[in-house]
């Protein structure tokens, strides 16, 4: 199973963050990159700074013919086409997408997989559990659900959107 996260808070080309998403998906499968799910979108705080605007994420399950370094060089051609720049770490963006996990490959990268930190992020696991509900983390075993029950109250605070 090959999982990527998504996530914007700034205008792009393609408009406000919902549809930048929606839009990147679409580029994906223009590229050959079959979307086999995409979870609910969700609303959730700036970090590290909670006055940016705030994200709209999601996760999708694809398939790809390519290795993982391929993958995230296309990842990486999108974001760019989204107007995405490298300004400063957690800065606003146009378009993240990262590479979660690629068919339960350990590799200490490039790319790093599993994502080092995707365990820590409610922005990442909430959208998870929507495609991948029995998805375990190729390291600790630990479940979704069982991650997500483990982060702070505060940090699983998302909303999701209609």
């Amino acid at each position: 199973m090959i999982l990527i996260a998504l996530g914007a808070n700034l205008l792009s080309p393609a408009g406000p963050p919902r549809a930048t998403l929606e839009e990147a998906l679409l580029e994906l499968q223009r590229r050959n990159i079959s979307v086999l799910a995409t979870s609910n979108f969700y609303e959730s705080r700036a970090w590290p700074d909670p006055r940016d605007p705030s994200f709209i994420n999601a996760v999708a399950q694809i398939e790809a013919k390519r290795t993982p370094q391929e993958l995230l060089a296309l990842m990486r051609e999108i974001e760019i086409m989204f107007g995405r720049t490298i300004t400063r770490r957690n800065a606003p963006r146009t378009l993240d997408l990262d590479l979660l996990d690629y068919n339960g490959l350990v590799e200490v990268g490039p790319p790093i997989l599993p994502h080092p930190r995707l365990q820590e992020r409610a922005f990442v696991l909430v959208p998870l559990l929507d495609v991948a509900p029995h998805w375990r983390h190729p390291v600790s075993g630990l479940s979704v659900s069982t991650l997500i029950a483990a982060l702070p109250p505060e940090a699983a605070a998302l909303t999701k959107l209609a």
